[in-house]
C-alpha cells in the first residue's frame, strides 16, 4: 500500500482511530482473541460483500458522508470494528470505512494477489493444474490447511498456496 493510500485511509476514519493495513491482519495471530461488542464474533474477521454495491461511510450511521462505494459482489472484506448495525471494514488494499451489516455475508471468499496463480488438483506443488487464476479473481473459500486453501472459481475447483490469497488468516485452518 502506498503511503498516500495509508494517509487517506487514516484521514477517512480519523475519528475512529487509524489502523494501518499491515496491522489489520496482525491481531488475529495473537493468542488473546478480541470479540466484537455487538456480535461477540472475533475481531478482526473476514466476511464478503453480499450486495452489488455498498456505500462506505465515514462513520457508523446514515448521517455520515459516503466516502466511496464498493462495487464488487462477493469481495472479501475484513471487519475490524462494530457499532450497532454497522461494521468497520477494510479491503485488500487497506481502504475501508463503515458499512451496514445487512450488506455483508458470512460466506467466505478470497482475492488472488498473484498473477497467473495455478489452481492445483491436490495441495502439492507437483500436482496437475485444474485452472490458472489471474490477479484480482475472487474465489469461494472452501477448506484450508496450514499452507493451502481449496477454492472454487469460475466453475473450477482446486488448491492454491495460502500466502498469495487475501481473505484468510495465515494461521487459519478450515475443514
Amino acid at each position: 500500500m502506498t503511503v498516500l493510500r495509508q494517509v487517506l485511509a487514516c484521514v477517512f476514519v480519523l475519528w475512529a482511530g487509524c489502523v494501518p493495513a499491515q496491522d489489520a491482519a496482525g491481531p488475529a495471530a495473537t493468542t488473546s482473541e478480541t470479540r466484537g461488542p455487538v456480535t461477540n464474533l472475533p475481531l478482526p474477521r473476514f466476511v464478503s460483500l453480499k450486495a452489488n454495491e455498498a456505500n462506505v461511510r465515514r462513520g457508523p450511521s446514515l448521517s455520515h458522508r459516503i466516502d466511496w462505494v464498493f462495487k464488487r459482489r462477493d469481495m472479501p472484506l475484513q471487519v475490524i470494528a462494530e457499532y450497532g448495525h454497522w461494521r468497520r471494514v477494510t479491503d485488500h488494499e487497506g481502504m475501508g470505512g463503515w458499512v451496514h451489516y445487512s450488506l455483508l455475508s458470512g460466506n467466505r471468499t478470497v482475492i488472488v494477489q498473484r498473477d497467473m496463480l495455478p489452481l492445483l488438483a491436490r495441495p502439492v506443488e507437483a500436482s496437475p493444474q485444474t485452472a490458472i487464476l489471474e490477479r484480482g479473481v475472487i474465489a469461494e473459500l472452501d477448506e484450508c490447511s496450514r499452507d493451502w486453501c481449496r477454492l472454487v472459481a469460475g466453475g473450477h475447483r482446486g488448491w492454491a498456496s495460502k500466502p498469495v490469497l487475501w481473505g484468510v488468516f495465515p494461521h487459519e485452518i478450515r475443514e
